[in-house]
């Protein structure tokens, strides 16, 4: 009887151990920083468009940051722009900066002819976008890190 009592004990104080361990990990991984570097055009036809975009990410915490996962919503000028969801394999120093480069196809054409107007323009003056989404890491029971940014950006033609 009384392993039994020690055996249920001990499983209960290894699950507490491990549940409070979930909820540190969240405490002791910091959300990056996470910036709209460029939005090239690459490719332009009137079957589609595609656009290469470049997120700067800052790594604060003192450990290397391994991201296996983007998930991202871009607006231009107020209009939705992008939105996406991404796999990567991507390490970024601990305390060090990195970047991350996605391809998105869109046909402006029929989907957003606002947006249009907007990459034409975008190409003379500075636009403002607002980027927020979350980071996917690999880091056992860490959660998504959540970003959120705006700023102003010039778009660029390959």
């Amino acid at each position: 009887m009384n392993t039994r009592y020690l055996a249920q004990n001990t499983s209960l104080i290894l699950a507490t151990c491990i549940l409070s361990s979930c909820a540190s990990m969240d405490a002791l991984v910091s959300a990056p920083g996470v910036s709209l570097r460029n939005v090239q055009l690459t490719d332009f036809d009137f079957s589609g468009q595609t656009f290469l975009l470049s997120f700067d990410i800052t790594n604060p915490n003192s450990f290397p940051l391994p991201i296996n996962k983007v998930s991202y919503g871009v607006e231009l000028d107020g209009q939705r722009f992008a939105s996406g969801n991404v796999e990567c394999a991507v390490v970024i120093a601990a305390q060090g900066d990195g970047e991350i480069v996605i391809s998105v196809e869109l046909d402006l054409l029929r989907t957003a002819p606002q947006l249009l107007y907007i990459v034409r323009d975008g190409a003379t003056r500075d636009i403002s976008y607002e980027l927020k989404g979350q980071l996917g890491v690999d880091i056992p029971f860490a959660k998504p890190l959540t970003f959120k940014r705006t700023g102003e950006i010039r778009l660029s033609a390959r």
